[in-house]
């Protein structure tokens, strides 16, 4: 399993620096998270402003 980041995200940011396998990245309309390096941990998601990131 992986998080994914669904589309209510609003490119904040708040995300990106929180993965501690460096899985997120900024996409052309939201961020995105590489599913292959993902360890589902789920900093991401504890920091989202708008609940972006959920589990796959």
């Amino acid at each position: 399993m992986a998080y994914v980041i669904n589309d209510s995200c609003i490119s904040c940011g708040a995300c990106e620096p929180e993965c501690p396998v460096n899985a997120i990245t900024a996409g052309d309309d939201k961020y995105v998270i590489d599913a292959a390096t993902c360890i589902d941990c789920g900093a991401c998601a504890g920091v989202c402003p708008v609940d972006a990131p959920q589990p796959e």
